[in-house]
């Protein structure tokens, strides 16, 4: 009878585990060092690398090349005539914050509220998100996911797609402050009752809180510096005010969302008498300043490179080639999937569309990897394939930025990912489904 119920208990649990495929559970640590041997390697930073082999230990890269040492205990993976990148990085994403659109109980992505600096984007991470599997899938390993909502979102954090909790997630906590610029320029629409001056108003209200905000920290952080000179308490902790104190410090930037040009305008201009570091996000106009932003060292992330003008006088290309106008000027820039946690897998394929439009390959490349690790601050971790980083890599059998391109392994810090995905599930309970029978007339 006990053996009956065991059989019963492993026929649910198998039950379970394929109605439910796409719930993979979370790689274990590295136990002994990975030798993956025989494939050509694209280390981004140290060019390509033919029939080469990259050895990682302890989730760290230990040693690459076409003669790299083996330790004797290294289990030995074969990988002969596929190709190794570092897994593909969605540098703006709300990963793991909103799951469906339409389903209100999923979206914890926004605040109450306009000034919301505290706010800390690993926290309500949902590591149970079936779109985490999905990016895995096509490559994405990493990402940065952000807040949202009002003008002051909060901060955002670089997680790893691997983990049973935020904690094993995250990679970075608040890499950079979000902030939502406002439009600058009234464009009414038939349907709005808003007046030119009424929006206006606004306009201005909500640049007003932003400034202010700013100023308050300054003086809460002023108020903390005579607390510790003198010994006396002048100030209780404030978690808002406390938050930003890396930016004013200039530890890490402001990522600014703006696209139209008086926007980046105003932004660049804001962030310079702030004195503080500036990303900027979405950068649809960025070209019109491509030298303003070169000459500050401004970097942008590109947030959708798939979409049309936004004016008619504009070509229909404008957005696919920005990558390539930004290169050739010289401007820091990375590209992500347009920002939806639901595109994170489509990041790759972003970067390839700049690629069809100008953008060298190598660079289309660069962009989804270690130029998005550069301007996230992670570099010293992830991006490239290099001895001391992260073992965060994919195994595919061709170039990950063309469509066919399968990834068919994934490491990240050297614990190797299952890359079951809910599309994958659904493919088998599909394939085989009998064809419908034909009735007769």
């Amino acid at each position: 009878m006990k053996k009956t119920k065991i059989i019963l208990l492993a026929c649910l649990l198998l039950a379970v585990a394929v109605s439910h495929a796409a719930d993979a559970i979370p790689a274990a640590k590295q136990k002994k060092p990975i030798a993956l041997i025989g494939a050509t390697i694209h280390t981004v930073s140290g060019g390509v690398l033919q029939n080469a082999t990259i050895v990682f230990d302890k989730g760290k890269i230990t040693a690459i090349g076409e003669n790299a040492a083996i330790p004797a205990d290294a289990e030995r993976i074969n990988v002969s005539g596929k190709h190794i990148y570092p897994g593909i990085i969605d540098s703006y994403t709300h990963m793991g914050l909103t799951e469906i659109g339409s389903v209100r109980a999923t979206i914890d992505m926004t605040e109450t509220g306009s000034i919301n600096p505290s706010v800390r984007a690993e926290v309500a991470v949902n590591p149970e998100s079936e779109l985490i599997p999905v990016a895995r899938s096509l490559g994405v390993a990493v990402v940065a996911t952000v807040p949202a909502g009002g003008l002051i979102s909060g901060l955002g954090a670089v997680l790893m797609l691997d983990g049973w909790t935020w904690e094993d997630l995250t990679l970075k906590s608040g890499f950079g402050l979000i902030v939502n610029w406002p439009a600058m320029v009234y464009t009414p629409s038939p349907r709005s009752r808003v007046t030119k001056e009424d929006w206006l108003k606004q306009r201005d209200n909500q640049l007003r809180m932003i400034d202010e905000a700013f100023a308050d920290a300054r003086a809460y952080v002023t108020a903390k510096n005579a607390e510790k000179q003198k010994g006396i308490r002048y100030h209780e902790t404030d978690p808002r005010w406390q938050a930003m104190i890396p930016v004013l410090e200039g530890t890490i930037p402001v990522f600014v969302t703006a696209n139209e040009l008086s926007q980046i305008q105003a932004a660049i201009t804001w962030a310079e008498a702030e004195g503080v570091k500036l990303v900027i996000v979405g950068g649809k106009d960025a070209w019109l300043v491509r030298g303003q932003l070169k000459a500050k060292n401004i970097p942008v992330i590109i947030t959708d490179v798939q979409s049309g003008p936004a004016r008619r006088w504009q070509g229909y290309d404008d957005v696919f080639a920005l990558p390539m106008r930004l290169h050739q000027a010289g401007v820091r820039f990375c590209i992500t999937g347009d920002g939806d946690a639901s595109n994170s897998r489509n990041t790759a394929y972003h970067a390839a569309n700049a690629a069809a439009y100008g953008l060298p390959k190598d660079e289309a490349l660069k962009s989804v990897t270690i130029y998005a690790a550069e301007i996230l601050g992670i570099a010293n971790r992830v991006g490239s394939l290099e001895v001391g980083k992260d073992a965060t890599l994919i195994v595919t059998n061709g170039d990950p930025l063309e469509i066919p391109t399968v990834t068919e392994q994934m490491f990240i810090q050297g614990k190797k990912i299952n890359l079951t995905d809910k599309h994958k599930q659904l493919y088998e309970k599909y394939k085989n489904r009998p064809l419908p029978a034909v009735a007769s007339r």
